[in-house]
């Protein structure tokens, strides 16, 4: 076994203990839920516009449309094509609790017909960066190394940084001209989109992990010092996923054992779907459980009722 540095192994160390307790956890899929928003609001902010949880929350459950559509702000690109990408990486076929997820997640609300809907362009912009960056990443690796990854990333971002076209020529009053820098759209949260998968790829994580893609919005282009980066970041993400883990599963050990329901209520599944996304409104919940509006509200307020008799 390679000898790693102190901090290298603290932080794969931690990414090793969350990946373990999440194939096991009786809540694995209310963090799943939960961390794939902390992820796509962490890159939204590393692309320039800033969100927050319960925006997407409030989104997703159907209480707004996407944040920062309509505030006049010249963003490089909308949420809701922002988000639609985030998903997407963390689109995986091969892991049954993470592909359950995302399917309830689309069934309230379907990131791929809102971002038609509001960001069509977007992804006619990005949409082949994105995949050119994902098959980089998920590529085979040559090591299982933090220094591979880093190695990997620092390619992929050199392979979007294509020669763009002479900036626009000015020329002022007394005929002076000049040339503008040409711009070019920072492309990193595309890059940071795929970490997660590049983890996993790699061999250093067993599933996608939405929130290990806080990479910042300018990670370092030497190895060594990006490797360290990537250390930092997923000891950080890791040391937060296992207390917001501890966490869902002390609330989940404390849902009513006992609500006098039969083997078929939808009165369980719907106290998880609560936990999963705050605030979900009886019509999303009726259209998830399949049941009327009535009875998606007597059960809130059975669940409500045992709740409150519980202490809870």
């Amino acid at each position: 076994m390679r000898d790693f540095p102190y901090d290298y192994g603290y932080a794969l160390l931690m990414l090793g203990r969350l990946d373990g307790r999440l194939g096991n956890s009786p809540a694995a899929d209310i963090w799943l839920a939960r961390s794939r928003l902390k992820g796509a609001a962490m890159l939204a902010s590393s692309a320039g516009i800033p969100i927050t949880v319960a925006e997407l929350e409030d989104w997703i459950c159907g209480r707004r449309p996407p944040p920062r559509h309509s505030e006049g702000l010249n963003d490089p690109l909308s949420v809701a094509a922002l988000v639609h990408f985030a998903l997407s990486a963390n689109d995986s076929l091969l892991d049954p609790v993470a592909r359950a997820t995302l399917n309830i997640s689309r069934s309230l609300l379907d990131d791929r017909k809102e971002a038609e809907l509001w960001g069509a362009e977007d992804l006619v912009r990005f949409g082949p960066a994105w995949r050119s960056v994902q098959s980089a990443l998920e590529a085979p690796y040559p090591a299982v190394s933090l220094e591979a990854v880093a190695e990997r990333l620092i390619a992929a971002r050199e392979q979007l940084q294509a020669p763009v076209a002479g900036g626009q020529l000015l020329t002022t009053a007394d005929g002076r001209q000049f040339r503008l820098d040409p711009r070019r759209p920072d492309l990193g949260w595309v890059i940071a989109c795929h970490v997660p998968a590049a983890l996993k790829a790699c061999g250093l994580a067993m599933r996608h992990l939405p929130p290990f893609v806080d990479m910042g919005r300018f990670p370092s282009e030497d190895v060594d010092a990006l490797a360290e980066q990537l250390a930092a970041m997923i000891a950080r993400q890791a040391s937060e996923g296992l207390r917001e883990l501890d966490r869902i599963e002390r609330r989940v050990s404390r849902l009513p054992q006992e609500l006098e329901v039969t083997k078929r209520s939808k009165a369980p599944l719907l106290m998880r779907l609560e936990l999963a996304y705050p605030g979900l409104s009886r019509m999303a919940a009726a259209r998830l459980l399949g049941i009327s509006h009535q009875g998606v509200t007597k059960l809130m307020r059975r669940i409500s009722s045992r709740t409150k008799e519980g202490g809870g």
